[in-house]
């Protein structure tokens, strides 16, 4: 029969740096060329929003 959870010992490691990034360059406009400040697309993306979504 297994202990209690509570009476269990957990070691946590260290894993070190993330092996690959969440997300790359060239998902930005930056990876694009475009400045930093091209990446708001909020009012771009409310306007071409589809009739039907109201």
């Amino acid at each position: 029969m297994s202990a209690p959870d509570d009476d269990r010992r957990v070691e946590f490691f260290d894993d070190g740096p993330d092996i690959l990034p969440d997300t790359t360059a060239d998902e930005h406009g930056a990876g694009w060329g475009e400045s930093p400040a091209d990446d708001d697309n909020t009012a771009r993306l409310l306007e071409d929003r589809p009739p039907h979504w109201g």
